[in-house]
């Protein structure tokens, strides 16, 4: 009787160590055009086309870099497969006698980045500084295509204003 326990015991033991399963997570990402920077969660992975493995599932955070292209910021979500909902998850990480894969791809189309012309960059740069000079905040989308007129400055602090006139109120826009 205890030597018909024991083999009971012994051949569990070794059915449990041979029908080991496994489960391959593995996040492929593609772009077009290829060569591009990808970054996981913050952490680089390579250039595209490239993959790498996951142990959880749930939001990915998936950044894309490539010179000449605009920066690609994606929040993926991946939802587990049903074999991999609590408490059939055991069954299919440890009883299953084959590897079990699950592969996601991401595919991404890059869009080039535009150029500005470097006279317009260099105008909006000018009626920045004008702005800064005469204190006003002007909205990025918004840029005049005149600078704003430079005011008279106010003076030395404690010794009034020049002229003894107070400055005009004029809200901000």
């Amino acid at each position: 009787m205890q030597r018909c326990r024991w083999l009971w015991v012994v051949g569990l033991v070794l059915l449990c160590a041979a029908a080991t399963g496994c489960v391959r997570r593995r996040l492929t990402v593609r772009t077009t055009p290829p060569g591009a920077q990808v970054f996981i969660d913050d952490q680089e992975i390579g250039t595209t086309p490239c993959s790498a493995s996951y142990v959880y599932y749930g939001t990915r955070k998936i950044t894309i870099m490539k010179d000449g292209y605009k920066t690609e910021t994606l929040y993926q979500k991946f939802d587990p497969p049903w074999y991999e909902i609590p408490p059939l998850d055991f069954v299919s990480e440890n009883l299953v006698a084959r590897e079990i894969r699950d592969e996601r791809i991401v595919d991404v189309q890059l869009v080039p980045e535009q150029i500005v012309p470097q006279q317009k960059l260099v105008d909006r740069a000018q009626s920045l500084r004008d702005a800064a000079r005469t204190g006003t905040v002007i909205p990025l989308g918004k840029m005049p295509a005149e600078p704003p007129p430079i005011r008279e400055p106010v003076g030395v602090p404690g010794q009034g204003l020049p002229g003894g006139q107070p400055l005009p109120y004029e809200p901000l826009r």
